[in-house]
């Protein structure tokens, strides 16, 4: 997808040309290799891939390239024949205070079969450099804000909203908002239960706002306005992401295969509000107030027949096990060959 709403999808049923590391950001897939030249299996640099990779992809913390033709298999009314890009990435916010260790976006126990899907915020805030092509049309750029999230696991969300934006008006500093929320599979019960969560990075500091630290609270509409409050024992945020434009309509998978249940806006009007929290539970001093005309808004799955209005917290007994500072990757370092994938 791009700014303009058109679309473009590629796919493949041969995935031997794939492939992925299970447990580092980097991945790639060669849809067609040039004439006697063999697909890459792993990261090489830009001038080997051009020259082995007519149309395919490879993605790392740092490097993303690719080029891709649409398949013509799927149409929402705007479709991109190709696209080619190639730009480095210097990040700046992870998930998590800038130089502390990075926690998963979902809780620690949700890097174990106990929720689907996994969802990781790799990347809250950076800087990219490089250039992108849509069709005949080339863009360059230099230090533009990017993010990078991953999704794996067996199933995806029966309903979900999403939001992030990293270019905000007259920031003194930079800043990251992410906002998810959806109705999610517990396998070890066979039920599902709704969740949602706020975070911000702002001037080094994390701030993290879910199920496990308070309440979560959000009015979601079908299509056009997003609105959420959410606090802890210290903190407070509010925000409102609205838009006038009509989206995209995206793919995503299904129990019957990809189909367009998703739509997307990268024109969305977004209002941020940050604040400390009294003894009292009352707004303190306003740490953050800002605007953007330029975030990234979806809605997906459903029924979306009406507005969705929900609270999520959690249990006392699961605020204390999620709360728990439980590094899973430090303890599967001793075990390296169980750690789990996308770990």
């Amino acid at each position: 997808m791009e700014g303009e709403n058109n679309y473009l999808f590629q796919c493949s049923s041969d995935t031997n040309m794939f492939w992925a590391s299970k447990h580092e950001l980097a991945l790639g897939n060669t849809f067609v290799a040039h004439p006697g030249k063999s697909p890459p299996q792993g990261i090489i640099s830009n001038e080997e891939f051009s020259a082995r990779v007519e149309q395919g992809y490879q993605v790392s913390p740092v490097w993303h390239q690719g080029l891709l033709h649409d398949s013509g298999r799927f149409s929402n009314g705007k479709t991109m024949k190709s696209i080619r890009w190639a730009y480095s990435t210097r990040p700046i916010f992870g998930w998590g205070d800038v130089l502390a260790t990075q926690k998963a976006t979902a809780g620690w126990l949700a890097v174990l079969p106990v929720f689907e899907p996994h969802w990781q915020v790799c990347m809250a805030g950076g800087l990219s450099t490089g250039w992108i092509e849509c069709g005949d049309r080339r863009f360059e750029f230099q230090d533009v804000p990017s993010y990078v999230e991953k999704n794996w696991g067996g199933t995806f969300p029966k309903k979900w909203f999403w939001g992030q934006c990293n270019a905000f008006n007259d920031s003194p500093s930079h800043v990251s908002l992410t906002i998810a929320g959806g109705r999610r599979y517990l396998p070890l019960t066979r039920s599902y239960e709704e969740v949602g969560l706020v975070g911000v990075h702002y001037e080094g500091k994390f701030y993290e706002f879910a199920p496990w630290k308070g309440p979560v609270e959000w009015e979601i509409r079908p299509w056009g306005y997003w609105h959420m409050k959410a606090w802890n024992t210290q903190y407070e945020v509010e925000l409102i992401g609205t838009t006038k434009n009509s989206g995209c309509s995206i793919l995503c998978p299904t129990e019957s295969g990809m189909n367009f249940l998703c739509r997307d806006t990268f024109f969305g009007d977004m209002k941020l509000e940050l604040w400390e929290r009294t003894s009292t539970g009352t707004k303190g001093e306003v740490i953050l107030s800002v605007t953007s005309d330029m975030a990234a808004l979806e809605v997906g799955g459903g029924p979306w027949d009406s507005v969705w209005n929900h609270r999520s917290e959690s249990s006392r007994v699961a605020k204390a096990l999620l709360g728990l500072p439980i590094d899973v990757a430090s303890l599967f370092s001793w075990f390296p060959s169980r750690t789990p994938p996308g770990l």
